[in-house]
């Protein structure tokens, strides 16, 4: 499959959600361990476990998500990402999803043996706005009433959007901004 065909597959995929596993933070702390001994001279700045399997009790979609600090995403693309490949990860600019800002940054997905998706590295340079994801993680790690609410969220949004990546995403996108808003002003 060629790059430009990825973003066409990744959308197309079903959305379903998991009960949280205790597992989760022990394979995302796997797999940044792999990237930093497998390609040091790409991968040593901070790596950090994010999205819904950061959040204990979360219900997620079963893939690790992991934001990665890089110098530069052009030596990624056209440097690491052939080495990446050859060990099974797909690279491709994210695609813009309605309702969200330009996407500046490479996202690379692995899959396991069954070619479900497995983890979803987000190459990050040390000032895109996108590291304020974690932000969102670590607040509803820290107030359970708040990610109780996320998650009946995303439980309707999988209901309704199971066939529809960017439609559930969208279906999320208020609650985060509402609470990004309130996040800032209490800062």
């Amino acid at each position: 499959m060629t790059e430009s065909k990825y973003p066409q597959q990744a959308l197309a995929e079903p959305v379903w959600l998991s009960d949280w596993q205790t597992s989760w933070p022990a394979q995302a702390a796997a797999e940044a361990a792999l990237l930093r001994a497998r390609w040091p001279q790409f991968f040593c700045g901070r790596i950090e476990h994010f999205g819904s399997t950061a959040i204990p009790g979360m219900p997620a979609k079963p893939i690790i998500d992991l934001l990665v600090e890089v110098a530069d995403l052009e030596q990624i693309r056209d440097q690491a990402a052939p080495l990446m490949a050859a060990e099974g990860y797909q690279l491709f600019w994210r695609p813009k999803v309605k309702g969200e800002q330009e996407i500046d940054y490479l996202w690379f997905i692995k899959r396991n043996a069954e070619g479900q998706r497995s983890h979803h590295l987000h190459m990050l340079t040390p000032d895109s706005e996108h590291w304020q994801k974690l932000i969102f993680c670590h607040y509803l790690q820290q107030h359970p009433l708040v990610a109780a609410e996320y998650a009946r969220i995303k439980r309707q949004a999988a209901a309704n959007f199971a066939d529809d990546r960017q439609a559930y995403n969208l279906a999320k996108a208020h609650f985060i901004r509402q609470l990004m808003a309130r996040i800032a002003m209490s800062s």
